[in-house]
């Protein structure tokens, strides 16, 4: 749903750049900084070898930091993997190189075949042949008497990434071991070697503190027979995930049967002469009342005409944010085009004589249709979702629970050709349906109260939304940085927030006032349009500095700002709108939905309901972002939050 308008069942404008949840709303940019150090061996910032744990395997690290009483250094490797390691866990790079150069020429080709034999090649000739395709382990300088043990005395030690270290074991099935093997080769050696070279440190100097990692391995390899080879993989081969949010399994349940009967609630409820929530539980129709198949004839039409005018070569193609596999997507933004023509087709329709009351009429009927075409929309992605590969599928809907997965979304970026499923359903029928059904209940409003023109807290009410609905129409390109584009899959949350909670949620208060009016003097309108410009000009700044941060943070016009480095070579920003509060454009959602609700008087909570929902909405939206960032960014994080105090409201002296 439109994560964009920030007001969408999962809406989040603000992603942050290790999680958008999230945030990951730190507005964080691809730009590199240094910070001071004790004066140690190995400062924040220097690019060395460290060994990984368990192995006598070392690939290359950036250093982050330095714990004087544990006098261990936090590392980050290129798989994003951050570890604690000892200082004799950690060479020099430089080093590296120059032995692997020196020994190189010492030895030929014919002479590095012979050693990287093992007696297991009598044995075992294809396990041997792949043990002479990757280079034999880097033996450490603080290890010569394991050197001698071992009798490998001219082994290679080779700057290597956990990525590397996969091809290479691909490439040696085909038997290429014998191309460049100082640059190009994955280190890899027998268990007992590995046994040897580890039994010192991991015998006096106790186990390693992880603070992350993405496999989680069997710490110490077991010693066993010499003919036994094994490759070392720090990286795992299936698709990670992230940790369960929205209450986890049990909560995915509840989710999936309470959304559905909440909109039924409120829709049954503001249809009561006296909508207060103590009517409990409002008295429901016969079962025929719930279903028209007009009404679903009506919007399917609705969706048809949107794909249409989101298919047509009209409009901007735009690049996405790059995924886990590098690749950025390409997107039609052509919103603003869509509404524009929307409106026309809609004042067409009225001019020759449509009745667009019905969508009043006809307000349940026209939910549960769009219910229906969710939930078959939802098990269609989650069938397909079966079949993508593990590179498509998103982090945060892959725990392995048929039930949790079918709620959070499965597949990162579904995709019909080059038809984009989550992006049209994002900010298009969803958001352009919204419009529609506001101008229905302004027109529903003049034939019910029998008047010429719209209320002033009607037309308010319209403008207002409409307003925020064109900004993101018209900015749609922002919404490929937010984290429903970025790290939720498309699942039954997105697909039913998309088509029903928001055309039939936040048309509240527009319902509401067909039958409920509330008249309002010049002065009270007055004073309603100032806040409403008010929070929408802090959402709009703050949103439009953040997105020109995440897609060029060196652009010259934005070197004002001051920003804080993390280890994932993005920044923190902590001055502009994003120095006052960690989420200004949250503040600036909350000001206008206040100014939303207004219109609609005190006499009822329910007209209320929208920004009750938001408060609750964007505390966990907080939530998720602050666990994200803290384990995307680390120290880096809490550097920001005490910088950046205040997470929403800033606190007035």
């Amino acid at each position: 749903m439109g994560n964009y308008h920030q007001s969408g069942f999962s809406p989040d404008f603000h992603i942050p750049y290790g999680t958008q949840q999230a945030s990951q709303e730190s507005s964080a940019g691809t730009y590199f900084g240094s910070m001071t150090m004790p004066p140690v061996k190995y400062q924040k910032g220097d690019t060395v070898m460290g060994r990984w744990p368990g192995s006598a395997l070392f690939y290359e690290v950036k250093v982050l930091g330095f714990d004087v009483k544990s006098k261990l250094y936090t590392v980050i490797y290129k798989d994003g993997t951050e570890l604690e390691l000892k200082e004799q866990d950690i060479r020099s790079a430089s080093g590296f190189q120059t032995r692997s150069r020196s020994r190189s020429r010492s030895q030929s080709p014919g002479r590095r075949r012979s050693r990287s034999r093992s007696p297991a090649r009598t044995t075992r000739r294809s396990s041997s042949r792949t043990a002479a395709a990757v280079a034999a382990a880097a033996i450490t300088d603080s290890a010569p008497s394991a050197r001698k043990d071992i009798k490998l005395k001219d082994t290679l030690e080779v700057r290597l990434s956990p990525l590397q270290q996969t091809k290479a074991a691909e490439n040696s099935s085909n038997n290429k071991h014998e191309k460049k093997e100082e640059n190009n080769t994955a280190s890899k050696v027998n268990e007992k070697i590995e046994a040897k070279a580890d039994a010192e440190p991991e015998k006096n100097q106790g186990r390693y503190n992880l603070r992350r990692r993405k496999d989680d391995g069997d710490g110490k390899p077991e010693v066993q027979e010499e003919k036994e080879v094994k490759v070392a993989a720090p990286a795992p081969a299936a698709t990670p995930s992230t940790p369960l949010d929205f209450g986890g399994k049990i909560g995915a349940y509840f989710w999936l049967l309470f959304l559905p009967a909440w909109v039924l609630f409120v829709i049954l409820q503001v249809n009561l002469e006296d909508p207060s929530l103590a009517n409990f539980p409002p008295p429901l129709p016969p079962l025929e009342a719930f279903w028209d198949p007009q009404a679903l004839g009506f919007v399917i039409l609705w969706l048809l005409f949107q794909v249409l005018l989101y298919i047509l070569p009209v409009g901007k193609l735009s690049e996405g944010m790059p995924l886990r596999s590098g690749e950025r997507l390409k997107y039609r933004t052509n919103g603003f085009f869509a509404i524009v023509v929307s409106a026309l087709a809609v004042a067409a329709a009225v001019h020759q004589g449509v009745d667009l009351t019905y969508v009043h009429s006809r307000f349940l009927q026209l939910a549960t249709a769009t219910f229906i075409i969710s939930v078959l929309l939802s098990i269609y992605l989650y069938i397909r979702s079966r079949y993508a590969a593990p590179e498509q599928l998103a982090l945060g809907g892959n725990s392995g629970n048929v039930v949790y997965d079918f709620f959070k979304g499965h597949e990162l970026n579904p995709r019909i050709k080059s038809f984009d499923l989550k992006f049209f359903c994002e900010m298009r029928p969803g958001l352009i349906g919204w419009c529609l059904i506001n101008f229905a209940m302004a027109l529903a409003e003049m034939k019910q109260q029998g008047l010429d023109a719209p209320s002033y807290s009607m037309i308010l009410v319209n403008l207002f939304q409409l307003l925020y609905v064109v900004d993101g129409l018209w900015n749609e390109e922002a919404i490929l940085t937010t984290m429903d584009l970025m790290h939720d899959g498309f699942g039954f949350m997105l697909a039913f927030g998309d088509l029903v909670w928001v055309p039939f949620t936040y048309t509240l208060q527009a319902y509401y006032l067909v039958s409920h009016p509330n008249p309002l003097s010049l002065p009270a309108v007055a004073a309603i349009l100032l806040l409403k410009f008010v929070g929408f000009y802090i959402f709009r700044k703050s949103n439009s500095e953040k997105n020109a941060f995440r897609r060029n943070p060196s652009d010259p016009k934005l070197s004002h700002l001051k920003t804080i480095p993390t280890a994932t070579g993005k920044s923190l920003l902590v001055s502009g709108w994003w120095g006052v509060v960690r989420h200004p454009n949250y503040l600036g959602d909350l000001i206008m939905a206040l100014a939303w609700s207004l219109p609609c008087g005190f006499s009822h909570l329910l007209p209320w309901y929208y920004m009750i929902y938001f408060v609750i909405l964007l505390v966990h939206r907080d939530s998720r972002d602050m666990s994200e960032c803290r384990r995307k960014y680390g120290s880096a994080w809490d550097e920001y939050c005490r910088t950046v105090r205040y997470r929403i409201i800033p606190r007035v002296y």
